[in-house]
């Protein structure tokens, strides 16, 4: 059990029977009445952000999301097979329960598959990878103005903005969290 009181970001606990975690929390204490603890909690299956406001006496049971470390094998049409790398079980993740970033993620790389209670509700790829770039318009001797940008085809299929330099077959790093270029591999 937690009590509101003691809410930190990052902090799980059921309420309702959802699973929310503390985005952002404010302990209030106004002039005039009893103190309070404003939240801002996001639904860790759904994703929907709310704000909230608590009893700092109030308690919750803590909520315990596992975090597990597995290898994306391959896909077979919208079931995406993970392989658990100390039991060699496969799981199958529906491709609506995956992040809008694992567009960068290759077959073998490493995720982290979030569940409660046994349920999968999410993956988490890792924040940098190193891809192909497998097409893009060629670059000019000469084209050397700064910032400026050309969309890029990876060997996933994703689609981002490189700088002109960047030619066909070049290992890049990506930023999975914002899908940027971060430089050659």
């Amino acid at each position: 059990m937690i009590s509101a009181g003691d809410f930190r970001n990052g902090v799980t606990f059921e309420e309702d029977g959802n699973v929310l975690q503390v985005v952002e929390f404010q302990h209030v204490k106004p002039g005039k009445g009893a103190a309070f603890v404003r939240t801002k909690t996001k639904n860790v299956i759904t994703g929907a952000v709310v704000e909230k406001s608590y009893n700092p006496t109030a308690k919750f049971p803590t909520a315990y999301i596992e975090r597990k470390d597995m290898e994306y094998s391959y896909n077979d049409g919208d079931l995406y097979y993970f392989m658990d790398g100390e039991t060699y079980d496969m799981i199958p993740i529906n491709a609506s329960d995956l992040p809008d970033n694992f567009k960068f993620v290759k077959e073998n790389m490493t995720c982290k598959i979030l569940s409660y209670k046994g349920k999968v509700f999410g993956v988490e790829p890792p924040n940098f990878v190193e891809l192909q770039v497998t097409k893009t318009d060629p670059g000019f001797k000469g084209d050397t103005a700064t910032n400026t940008t050309k969309p890029a085809t990876l060997e996933t299929g994703a689609e981002i903005k490189v700088p002109l330099f960047i030619d066909e077959g070049e290992m890049i790093q990506v930023d999975t969290r914002t899908g940027e270029y971060l430089g050659r591999a």
